[in-house]
């Protein structure tokens, strides 16, 4: 057995689909299925069952396709330790990033990394929360940013900044001549959301109570859908101070900011303990106080923040 049949093996195992996993890995269907079959022969069990439209794998084949994501994981851990003394900053960070944060942090974060680390190209996984935590456990992305709270065994978590939320409303709005409104006033308007499993619309309706008694509105799958169903006039929405900066800007829709106490989000970066680039998430951390974005810089903790609600 190869580690490049261990590839082929988890590459099956993800897409579930041998033509898929091989486009994937870049070789010939004939070429995967063989090195998978090999693999099964050497071992003497069946890792997948083949059916017409789908591939299954095996009680047997589950525990086998973990181990290999342990040896190509520790394989690529092997590389950081003999790089680590040479240079933490040469070779592709694979990073994961929630939606609501990566449209808004990348551009700046990536032109300074740009200049400070160019031997470093963000390999970039832009996914909700869930999916971040399974690929981060599995050494399949080195470290993913995304909003607290979050806690997960033998991961890490530095801050990196908080910033608060802001309602906006249709141009027309008659909120438009407000200062503030209370968040509780959100419960009188059509909110547009985003879909479920989305972590940022779990926090919009914490922190309006009065959501658990009514059914909200619409849902959208970005927050740019959101800011421009809201132009439209299909209703009313929330978004962090991050979206809301100049080249953000849309003269159809009009930014509220909330009463004390402000509804806020902090934002950290997590990674797995036995990380060996260390410097480099200190790195990012350092980065975010020269972006040009309306948050707080976070100081770094002694104790992991993750377990810290809003």
């Amino acid at each position: 057995m190869t580690l490049t049949e261990f590839k082929y093996l988890v590459a099956v195992a993800q897409e579930k689909h041998f033509g898929l996993a091989a486009k994937k890995c870049f070789v010939s269907q004939p070429s995967l299925s063989t090195a998978i079959r090999n693999i099964e022969d050497e071992l003497g069990v069946r890792i997948f069952e083949r059916g017409k439209k789908d591939v299954l794998i095996t009680p047997a084949g589950a525990r086998i396709i973990q181990q290999a994501k342990i040896i190509l994981y520790e394989t690529e851990r092997l590389k950081s330790i003999a790089n680590e003394d040479k240079d933490p900053f040469q070779g592709p960070l694979k990073l994961g990033i929630i939606h609501t944060v990566a449209p808004y942090l990348l551009p700046g974060l990536i032109a300074l990394l740009t200049d400070s680390a160019p031997s470093m190209p963000l390999d970039i996984e832009e996914n909700q929360t869930t999916s971040l935590d399974h690929m981060l456990r599995e050494g399949e992305i080195e470290a993913a940013i995304l909003s607290l709270p979050y806690e997960a065994s033998g991961i890490e978590v530095l801050p990196l900044y908080s910033e608060e939320f802001m309602a906006i409303v249709p141009a027309r709005h008659s909120w438009t001549k407000r200062n503030h409104i209370d968040t509780k006033e959100l419960a009188q308007e059509n909110l547009l959301l985003l879909s479920i499993g989305h972590c940022f619309r779990d926090q919009i309706l914490d922190t309006c109570h009065e959501f658990t008694r009514i059914i909200p509105g619409k849902q959208g799958n970005s927050l740019e859908t959101i800011r421009n169903m809201v132009a439209s006039g299909m209703g009313i929405s929330v978004l962090p101070a991050s979206a809301l900066t100049p080249a953000y800007s849309n003269p159809f829709i009009h930014a509220v900011t909330f009463s004390s106490p402000r509804p806020t989000r902090r934002i950290a970066i997590a990674y797995r303990s036995d990380f060996h680039r260390q410097p480099v998430i200190e790195h990012i951390q350092s980065l975010i106080p020269k972006l040009q974005l309306p948050v707080n810089p976070l100081p770094k903790m002694t104790k992991n923040p993750a377990v810290t609600k809003n």
